[in-house]
């Protein structure tokens, strides 16, 4: 019942059709963005942009080449997010996403810290009135997988407006399938270095690539070009700040559990000081 994503990059235009269907879909508000050089708009993923479009440029042969991106969360399977989230706001969902509950957010910024994909973003609390919380920052926000469409039978937003079918949806080995056998595609008609991306990291991520070239070339040249800092490398490190999280979760538990019994403790010899001084008078 593991359900899937495979957008494959040569097919990407860059229409940024998706885009603007995540937009539509989940009542996002546009973003009043500025001219800083490229065709990326808006730069960086933010609490109202779960998707956005990256253009990648490069000469090859003494030819420019392009390359575009969809970028948004991979819904990995053993998501880092989800073991540091304190609240359960960040959670597995049947179909095998990592689904969000907004209204068990904290803002605490773990999920922030932990990703090794740089996606989910935290609110500003100048744009969100009336919003506290332990941190004194808004709530997480990201990529969701159209948990309202895809429990009714319906696609992703995404996937329904992709012009080229760059974008396909389905049970997870049915994408597998279908990425690698484009990557044999591509490799016998001249494009060597084509790989499938996310078949196996992190458990097996929920949004995988059809590559053209390496995930560590294509992670170069996000740093290169100031792509909204969202790499894919080749290797997602499980952030230290998830072991620290998993140690430290129960310790304080239990802290507080130590700290109660001695307050306990204390109403309790405090009362029967009292009762002495009491029998003695």
């Amino acid at each position: 019942m593991t359900k899937a994503m495979l957008i494959d990059l040569t097919k990407c235009t860059g229409c940024r059709g998706c885009q603007v269907a995540c937009k539509q879909w989940n009542d996002l508000p546009a973003e009043e963005t500025i001219c800083w050089g490229c065709y990326d708009n808006p730069p960086d993923l933010s609490p109202d942009t779960w998707n956005r479009i990256a253009f990648y440029e490069w000469e090859e042969d003494g030819q420019p080449k392009w390359m575009f991106r969809p970028v948004r969360c991979f819904h990995c399977t053993d998501a880092p997010c989800v073991d540091v989230c304190p609240t359960g706001a960040l959670y597995k969902d049947a179909y095998g996403f990592t689904a969000y509950d907004k209204s068990l957010c904290n803002g605490c910024g773990y999920c922030t810290q932990a990703c090794p994909f740089n996606i989910p973003r935290l609110e500003d609390l100048d744009t969100v009135k009336g919003l506290a919380n332990i941190t004194g920052k808004g709530k997480a926000d990201k990529c969701t997988f159209c948990q309202d469409r895809v429990h009714n039978d319906l696609m992703p937003a995404c996937a329904t407006t992709c012009a080229t079918g760059a974008i396909q949806y389905g049970e997870r080995a049915e994408m597998v399938a279908l990425g690698e056998a484009r990557v044999t595609e591509l490799k016998s008609n001249g494009t060597p270095e084509a790989n499938l991306y996310g078949k196996d990291l992190l458990g097996g991520l929920g949004m995988m690539y059809v590559l053209p070239k390496s995930a560590d070339w294509l992670t170069d040249l996000d740093k290169e070009q100031n792509k909204g800092n969202a790499p894919i490398p080749s290797n997602p490190a499980y952030k230290l700040a998830n072991f620290w999280q998993k140690i430290l979760e129960p310790i304080g538990i239990a802290g507080v559990g130590v700290a109660l019994a001695g307050l306990g403790l204390n109403f309790l010899i405090a009362r029967r000081s009292i009762k002495l001084e009491e029998e003695e008078g």
